[in-house]
């Protein structure tokens, strides 16, 4: 009986049961059955003895109570389970009319960015505050490559360990990069500089990187790098890419005196003008010849040419920068002693060295490429950089935040797969991202149309038909000048620095709308500041 008390206690239990099965428990049973069983002969012979007396037995309103009981609690049931329903129909109902609670958001891992690059430049601070896709931080790790050990794992990756010195203070630190930026060199003959070694293993461990490491390992041979601009010689032709012709010696037994002196003689790999020599005679090739010999390397011979000025030409992602630089201190070469650096306007022959040379190695985000122009009027490309190149100009910041948003945009893609730009911080100058050249409105062009031909012309003509007085040159605080009302009829009688004055104060008083002269006018104030340092 407690059984069944328990077992009819249970709602679930109840509510499974048949509809009406429970009503036939409370109905009255009968006296007797319809259908009884055959008494066996023993139950007939005590029914023929005499009536005993009567036992007391229980009333029959017992029976009664206990359906009455089990009847409530079948009643306290049912009405519980659906005191439940109601519950959940309104609790359903609350939720759907309530509205949705703003979801916390994940915390991402931060990616990690290994900046390669000496510590004058505190990239960190490029990179503060910006975010892959606006989810993930970005934690920059810089340090120089003789800074740098690491260890690589076909599963685990790569692991870098840190060795920098910060204040004084050394911090050792470990870590697993999920990008690149290599702003060295990997490569230099200079002893303890050879770090091919940490390339390789950053290509081991999968790294994705600017430039590709690929391109990185390819520019750690001169040489070769040359060879790969002479096939876009021989593609392009001479016309197009004026490649300077290049001698190749594998070591210093095969220099041989070159027909037509003087030549500039590169021994190994070197950066900055070191390691190059200018040779005026055979007499002196053969001296070269045998510090060849003591370095164990190979060297190359090209013709010298007597340059004009030299030529870069820059690429950062889509930005096209180009500058000439002037010797003052008249040395050969152009990054030693004084020399005098402007921007100068981007041509369409311009653009088409650095997008050649840009598909190099399966393609270079970053690159410049050097050339120099001859007082012969002629252009000679001489050499290619990759994204170690150093950023000269006015507008070193500008740069800087270009290659931050570019590695971020690189980012993007190799470890979320997203190819949309991400949101960038450059706060640049008004205007495009390159120096387009524009026609003069006081006249015609000075120069021809062709690009070909205004840059084989001077600088100062070229300049003055493509680009304006404030992108040509951008002159220093004016030296105070007792003559600097004087007119322009009385500049012959003065001193330089008085002519070089009085100059430019007729040039901000110019018509603003006579370009040509305003062009013709800054180029008579860059012959006389040459004139000026030059003496």
């Amino acid at each position: 009986m407690n059984y069944l008390r328990r077992r009819l206690s249970d709602s679930s239990f109840v509510a499974n049961l048949p509809n009406g099965y429970m009503m036939d428990f409370q109905r009255p049973s009968s006296s007797s059955s319809s259908t009884s069983s055959p008494a066996s002969p023993a139950t007939e012979r005590r029914q023929q003895q005499p009536a005993q007396p009567a036992q007391p037995q229980a009333p029959p309103a017992a029976s009664g109570s206990f359906l009455s009981s089990f009847s409530s609690v079948v009643k306290t049931a049912q009405i519980a389970s659906a005191v439940q329903a109601k519950a959940a129909a309104h609790g359903e109902s609350a939720a759907a009319a309530a509205p949705a609670a703003p979801a916390k958001p994940a915390v991402r891992k931060p990616k990690v960015l290994l900046v390669i690059d000496d510590a004058h430049t505190d990239w960190a601070k490029y990179f503060r505050g910006r975010k892959l896709n606006g989810e993930y931080e970005i934690r920059v790790e810089q340090a120089e490559f003789s800074e740098i050990n690491l260890a690589a794992n076909v599963n685990i990756g790569c692991t870098v360990d840190t060795q920098v010195t910060r204040g004084g203070t050394k911090v050792v630190r470990s870590f697993k990069p999920d990008f690149v930026l290599i702003r060295q060199h990997a490569f230099s003959m200079t002893p303890g500089e050879d770090f091919r070694s940490l390339v390789i293993g950053l290509q081991y461990g999968g790294v994705a990187s600017i430039n590709s490491l690929h391109s990185i390992y390819n520019f750690c041979s001169k040489p070769w790098v040359f060879s790969h601009m002479i096939k876009l010689y021989h593609a392009l032709g001479p016309e197009k890419f004026p490649l300077n012709e290049q001698t190749f010696f594998p070591n210093h037994t095969q220099m041989l005196p070159t027909p037509a002196f003087p030549v500039v003689v590169k021994m190994g790999h070197a950066h900055a003008g070191m390691g190059k020599i200018k040779v005026e005679n055979p007499n002196d090739f053969q001296d070269i010849t045998s510090v060849v010999a003591l370095a164990k390397t190979y060297a190359t011979a090209e013709p010298f040419v007597d340059s004009k000025y030299d030529i870069r030409i820059q690429k950062i992602g889509s930005n096209y920068k180009a500058y000439m630089r002037t010797s003052i201190s008249g040395n050969w070469k152009a990054n030693t002693g004084s020399a005098m650096l402007e921007q100068i306007a981007m041509t369409e022959r311009y653009r088409l060295w650095v997008d050649s040379c840009a598909e190099m190695f399966g393609g270079l985000d970053i690159c410049a490429v050097k050339a120099v122009h001859g007082k012969d009027g002629k252009d000679y490309i001489i050499e290619v950089m990759d994204s170690s190149m150093p950023l000269i100009g006015e507008h070193v910041e500008e740069d800087k935040q270009l290659i931050t948003d570019l590695v971020l945009n690189k980012m993007a893609f190799a470890l979320l797969g997203i190819t949309s730009p991400q949101p960038s911080s450059v706060k640049t100058q008004p205007g495009p991202q390159t120096a387009q050249p524009r026609r003069a409105q006081g006249g015609p062009r000075s120069a021809s149309g062709s690009p070909s031909q205004s840059a084989h012309g001077s600088p100062q003509r070229a300049r003055s038909a493509t680009t304006s007085p404030s992108q040509a040159f951008q002159p220093g605080p004016i030296p105070a000048s007792g003559s600097a009302g004087a007119s322009q009829k009385q500049a012959p009688q003065l001193n330089k620095s008085q002519s070089l004055t009085n100059t430019f104060t007729e040039t901000l008083r110019g018509n603003p709308t006579d370009d040509e002269a305003k062009a013709e006018t800054i180029r008579s104030l860059r012959q006389s500041f040459a004139s000026l340092f030059s003496d």
